[in-house]
């Protein structure tokens, strides 16, 4: 038969009264770029925990798993800021200690250095930080990027989670919390 009943899909329906004109504006960009543009979508996973083992992590040999201590030492929580390039998969990442608009605005500067000379297009969700004053005044400053609102309620037209899929790669996952907070 193969019944599963331990897994369960859980969906939402999106209220947002500019729903479609949205859905429209997304699914046109990703479907049809702007030329001589590059199409980013953003997310961003806040409340990560950085954490280290109390030993190094042994490595899988013939015959035998990696295997890894039960035990671990926290080191505080980082936010997560990923941009996944549609077109080529290229992501760039950045990880700060909190989730507000500044680190927002740092998190653009750094993609808008990443791609210079270009017009962007970025997929956003509809986040507090994404429409903040700060961050709307620095845009108005740099025409050349433009912010496109996915709708309230509505994966389906998000691809962050791909950005973090990219940017979970295993050897990632296994460095040291102080790689990460040094990054920031």
């Amino acid at each position: 038969m193969g019944l599963q009943p331990w897994r369960r899909e859980t969906f939402k329906f999106s209220t947002d009264p500019r729903l479609e004109a949205k859905v429209r504006d997304v699914v046109g960009l990703y479907l049809n770029p702007p030329d001589k543009a590059v199409v980013l979508s953003v997310d961003e996973k806040s409340q990560v925990q950085a954490l280290d083992r109390t030993a190094p992590i042994l490595p899988m040999r013939p015959g035998l798993p990696e295997k890894a201590t039960h035990g671990y030492i926290r080191h505080g929580t980082t936010t997560l800021f990923a941009a996944l390039e549609i077109a080529t998969g290229k992501v760039t990442d950045a990880c700060y200690p909190r989730h507000c608009s500044a680190e927002f605005l740092k998190f653009l500067k750094k993609v808008a250095k990443a791609y210079p000379r270009v017009d962007l297009h970025i997929v956003v969700d509809n986040y507090a930080t994404h429409s903040h004053p700060d961050v709307q005044a620095w845009l108005a400053k740099n025409p050349r990027i433009t912010l496109h609102f996915t709708p309230t309620s509505d994966l389906s037209v998000r691809h962050g989670r791909h950005c973090r899929a990219r940017t979970g790669r295993p050897q990632e996952r296994r460095q040291a919390p102080g790689t990460l907070a040094s990054a920031a």
